[in-house]
């Protein structure tokens, strides 16, 4: 049966409400000194403009998150009924019930969903995030909650409904839907030392949530006296094959490891395949755990221990925030955490 730890439910009070209006053009022409069809201008057609006034209007944009309205001026009131959300990655099965649930829920409220991709670094999110803001959609939502500060100047400067999912932060855009990653590291390592496993190991992503979810096991390994998990890191999205390679890697390193805690269900099934071809038993001499539960983890053999997130929960409820906002609705409590489940099964 699938355990579920205990997430502890978010105290940290809603944020205040998103009072502060939509930067205007003349708030930008008022920072840089200068008129409103110079600001018009300096964006549209630069080459009509001196360098030093394209310089002090770019200072005030930059400064205020000023993000300029590609809609024509006379549709500014009209609403798009589209929503844009944001994945580090299209590939593989770990964000889609999320997407799906988001879109399936949208449309049902009459609103059309635009997806795109920032990858794992989020060196594109920036770039993204402007051109998505200048076509002014009825909400925003993000996967994770790291974004560079100027991107969180241009989200709260314009005015959009923003949810931020798959995190957890006590200071929001605007409104979340996640988890702790902290404590779900934390939860699988005590499941494997209630399983008898005293040597841990790490294989895991470089992304910021896998990170976070290391910080929470290597915690509770410290808690609980074990020595301290081997690592191996790989670069997120991670494989299969970086599972095989990951786990000849940590036998490398320390060949008594009993226990493998990956950060993906494809890490976690090339460990399984790397460790067959090796004639380790699992779960006897290796107990391997994924994360994901992707639709391979029941009917692989052995079937795979992993942790589960509600993605069509998480997507329903994000529907459901923007829909609201877009519509005028108040969100009475705008942070919601969904906690996770450890699936139990043959291999840990």
């Amino acid at each position: 049966m699938p355990s579920s730890p205990p997430s502890t439910p978010a105290k940290t009070p809603p944020p205040a409400p998103r009072d502060r209006p939509v930067v205007t053009l003349r708030e930008v022409a008022e920072h840089a000194g200068v008129s409103m069809i110079t600001v018009s201008r300096a964006i549209n057609t630069p080459g009509q403009v001196s360098e030093p006034t394209r310089t002090r209007v770019q200072a005030a944009i930059s400064s205020l998150g000023y993000v300029p309205n590609l809609i024509a001026g006379g549709l500014r009131s009209a609403r798009s009924h589209l929503v844009t959300a944001l994945v580090p990655t299209t590939t593989g099965q770990l964000f889609g019930e999320m997407v799906q649930s988001l879109t399936d829920a949208l449309e049902l409220r009459g609103y059309q969903v635009m997806l795109g991709q920032v990858g794992y670094a989020h060196s594109r999110e920036d770039e993204l995030l402007r051109a998505i803001v200048g076509r002014r959609p009825d909400g925003i939502v993000l996967t994770g909650i790291m974004h560079s500060p100027e991107g969180r100047r241009l989200l709260q400067a314009s005015g959009i409904p923003v949810v931020e999912t798959w995190d957890f932060t006590p200071n929001p855009i605007d409104m979340l839907v996640g988890l702790s990653h902290e404590q779900l590291g934390a939860a699988v390592c005590k499941h494997l030392h209630a399983k008898g496993r005293r040597r841990l190991a790490l294989l895991s992503g470089d992304d910021e949530r896998a990170a976070r979810r290391r910080k929470g096991f290597y915690a509770e390994a410290g808690r609980l006296g074990l020595r301290e998990p081997a690592l191996q890191l790989e670069k997120s999205p991670t494989s299969h094959t970086e599972g095989r390679a990951g786990l000849a890697a940590l036998l490398a390193a320390q060949p008594d490891i009993d226990a493998v805690f990956c950060s993906s269900d494809m890490l976690a099934l090339g460990v399984l395949t790397e460790a067959r071809a090796r004639a380790m038993a699992v779960p006897d001499q290796l107990a391997v755990v994924g994360f994901g539960d992707i639709e391979f983890a029941q009917t692989v053999i052995p079937s795979l221990t992993t942790v589960r997130i509600d993605g069509t929960r998480m997507g329903q409820t994000a529907a459901g925030f923007i829909a609201d906002r877009a519509e005028g609705k108040t969100v009475t409590e705008p942070v919601v955490d969904i906690g996770f489940s450890i699936m139990e099964r043959e291999s840990a």
